[in-house]
């Protein structure tokens, strides 16, 4: 008996251990079982961080919001606008030319062949000096032509006073005088017209007095210059025929030369009679040479839709030649008050032209514009801008990935 109840003494308190046992694990895994409930909830209405980089901002009804590190990560200017005077320019390929009012092409008037050549290509001359010789059989005949028709106008002039006297002493009839007055008539309308050939042979009038005075023939003939000029082209050279048609030499006063433009159809507006522009060449990239507007075409090129412009620049210096490349600025009329932006702070969408503006707290709206004319980087403009507003000049290409996400991505 005092076994049995031993045993079951035994056997009680297993049991009361055993219960006790679970006890305490049931109490254990309600407890971590309410530690995962309030993590999962805790996980649940935590925010999730952003990656780096990625704006968590939000873009509606035309703002963005952006954190200051967002902003300096997309490096993000803003630049106050305000109104300010804004001369633009127009730039367009011209050509240097040689003042065509001042460029001779120098030919001979009598054929003949090349004795000597005086001048070489470069070379400054003086009005009437002498650039070639010519040996011209044609010119000695004018002469012997000449001389003949003097020698027949003094006889008839002789014959003519005979028959004055004559028919004052009633020795002739008047119908002999006035015929040798006739005679005497047609002899000095020969020689004249004998002087006229060799000035139109290009014989000066001092030689064709030597020729009167010397009664001797000379076949030579001499190129003349002219005016004052430089040589800028020579096509003859020593023992060759040159006939009348030959261009023998070119001649240009370079004082001052045409810089010719051609200017296209949209840009007609700005060029005025009589303006200033300035000029550049390649070839002196430092420079800047002035010049005025002294001829626009009236009609237009049908092939380039362009129209020509003549501008004349001073050229003291001879440092323009004929032939060079050139560049012709045109300055438009200046606008007093503009609002200018850098083109760096516009942006493209399917519809037209943004930018975009910094209001408070780091929200940015999304503003359509109007824009103008162009210069050195800068765009008047028009519309949809006001003085004192600030403009995001760099970085607006992140802030407007920003609204595009989320038109993409619309927000709930």
């Amino acid at each position: 008996m005092t076994e049995t109840a031993g045993v079951f003494r035994r056997n009680s308190e297993g049991q009361h251990r055993r219960a006790g046992d679970w006890r305490s694990l049931a109490g254990r895994c309600l407890v971590i079982g309410l530690v995962l409930i309030s993590a999962v909830a805790c996980d649940r209405d935590a925010p999730v961080a952003p990656p780096a980089g990625k704006p968590v901002s939000r873009a509606a009804d035309g703002m963005v919001h952006l954190t200051d590190p967002e902003i300096a990560r997309a490096g993000i200017e803003v630049m106050t606008v305000k109104k300010e005077p804004f001369t633009f320019h127009r730039e367009f390929p011209a050509t240097v030319q040689a003042n065509e009012n001042e460029l001779a092409e120098v030919t001979t008037l009598i054929r003949g062949r090349v004795v000597e050549v005086l001048v070489d290509v470069g070379k400054d001359v003086k009005k009437g000096e002498r650039l070639a010789l010519l040996d011209s059989t044609d010119l000695g005949m004018a002469e012997g032509a000449y001389l003949k028709s003097a020698a027949r106008q003094h006889e008839a002039q002789l014959a003519f006073e005979r028959a004055e006297n004559l028919h004052e002493h009633r020795a002739i009839s008047l119908a002999e005088l006035q015929r040798r007055e006739a005679e005497m008539k047609t002899a000095r309308a020969d020689a004249r017209e004998a002087s006229h050939r060799l000035a139109l042979l290009g014989l000066p009038a001092q030689e064709i007095k030597r020729l009167e005075r010397e009664q001797t023939i000379r076949s030579d003939v001499a190129i003349r210059a002219p005016f004052a000029g430089r040589v800028i082209m020579r096509n003859i050279t020593r023992g060759e025929v040159v006939e009348t048609s030959r261009n023998c030499f070119t001649i240009a006063d370079l004082s001052d030369v045409w810089v010719v433009a051609n200017v296209p159809e949209k840009d007609v507006r700005f060029i005025r009679p009589k303006d200033r522009v300035h000029v550049m060449v390649p070839a002196y990239p430092h420079g800047l040479f002035s010049g005025t507007v002294t001829y626009i075409s009236d009609v237009l090129d049908p092939s380039t839709r362009t129209m020509r412009v003549r501008v004349t620049v001073l050229n003291p210096d001879r440092t323009l030649k004929p032939e060079m490349f050139a560049m012709v600025r045109v300055f438009a009329s200046p606008q007093p008050e503009a609002l200018a932006v850098p083109l760096t702070a516009v942006q493209q969408d399917g519809t037209g032209k943004l930018l975009f503006v910094r209001q408070a707290d780091n929200r940015f709206e999304s503003r359509r514009v109007l824009l103008g004319d162009e210069l050195d980087g800068k765009t008047i403009v028009l519309e949809g801008l006001h003085e004192g507003e600030d403009v995001v000049v760099k970085g607006s290409f992140a802030i407007k990935s920003e609204f595009d996400i989320h038109k993409i991505e619309p927000t709930p």
